[in-house]
């Protein structure tokens, strides 16, 4: 089964500031990536950049609206994500423990629909 793995960051709380700060941020979810990718399970993963670069787009009525900045009015924000596949939801939840710790941050864990699976 397919899960995603979504980033909730909190755009409210400024990022960090240090190169050594950002690079073992970085080191930690490149680790995490390189297991997922050694152990099977990885599909698909990206990170994104702020709210504030998104373009938000909607049709009413044939007419298209676009709309920049984020969809939510919100400080917490989508802020990147993986795709995996795993056998269940026990084996999504453990690999999201690994990704909240190597992010220091919250993971919210969504199954695929059945429409969407292989």
């Amino acid at each position: 089964m397919q899960y995603l793995l979504s980033i909730q960051v909190d755009e409210s709380v400024p990022a960090p500031t240090r190169e050594a700060e950002r690079e073992a941020s970085y080191d930690r979810v490149g680790r995490v990536n390189d297991d997922m990718r050694s152990g099977g399970v990885w599909v698909f993963a990206g990170g994104l950049l702020p709210s504030g670069s998104a373009t938000v787009v909607e049709v009413n009525d044939g007419s298209t609206t676009m709309t920049d900045g984020p969809f939510a009015e919100t400080k917490e924000q989508l802020g990147g994500f993986w795709v995996i596949r795993v056998a269940d939801l026990d084996a999504a939840l453990a690999w999201a423990a690994r990704c909240a710790e190597a992010c220091r941050g919250r993971i919210e864990v969504r199954p695929f629909d059945h429409l969407s699976q292989d």
